[in-house]
């Protein structure tokens, strides 16, 4: 596989969220930033490599091959992830970028070493589970905070949102994984949420709290 045509298998991936769904190649344009036209041009390719299910008008899926690829590359850029934030001191709004050229790399051992360097994490420094070697993972049960009751308490498990801003906002105010989140007020009109954490009481915004997980403990 070349590493375009292994980041439309992680793209078709993420989008059927790890099951086997059939997407548009409208959602894979737009989340590889292409023409539509290129996209048909791609999936055509991985189909005939056996890689993927395409019907024209009725989207793309990945075959059991291809799945099995999907979560090798997760695999490997989840666990580039943590070695960049543990080992090499990037901060958790840095690694993805990086993360996503490491993933490409074929050695088989290097990643099993790694993955043993590592104390066989479970989760990335976003909150997102680590696939197996052989591609199994613990699915965690957690929800959005913005589906929560007011009086709500959880441990902040994981982000929605990964993007840079996102977790810088985090950082600035403070809200790290691990964080136990009480709700202590929602907004009717807006959805905006009064949380405490810690004993700091922050006013969050409806979109924030869409980009934040919680493992509920009450």
């Amino acid at each position: 596989m070349t590493l375009s045509e292994e980041d439309y298998i992680k793209a078709i991936y993420h989008l059927g969220k790890g099951e086997n769904t059939r997407v548009s190649t409208n959602a894979v344009a737009e989340k590889m930033e292409t023409k539509p036209s290129s996209v048909t041009d791609m999936v055509k390719k991985l189909s005939d490599k056996g890689v993927a299910n395409y019907k024209p008008y009725k989207g793309v899926s990945l075959t059991e091959y291809g799945q099995k690829i999907a979560l090798s590359l997760v695999r490997k850029h989840r666990l580039w992830e943590v070695f960049l934030l543990e080992k090499l001191d990037f901060s958790w709004d840095e690694v993805h970028d990086v993360a996503e050229q490491l993933e490409h790399i074929k050695s088989d051992k290097l990643i099993d070493q790694l993955d043993k360097h590592l104390g066989f994490p479970q989760v990335d420094p976003h909150g997102d589970p680590i696939p197996s070697k052989k591609g199994e993972f613990k699915k965690a049960i957690k929800k959005l905070l913005s589906e929560v009751p007011t009086g709500t308490s959880g441990i902040c498990v994981g982000v929605k949102d990964s993007s840079p801003p996102f977790l810088k906002f985090l950082d600035k105010n403070k809200i790290a994984l691990g964080d136990t989140i009480l709700v202590l007020d929602k907004e009717e009109f807006d959805g905006s949420l009064d949380i405490k954490i810690k004993e700091n009481t922050i006013h969050i915004s409806n979109l924030i709290a869409t980009n934040l997980y919680l493992k509920i403990t009450e």
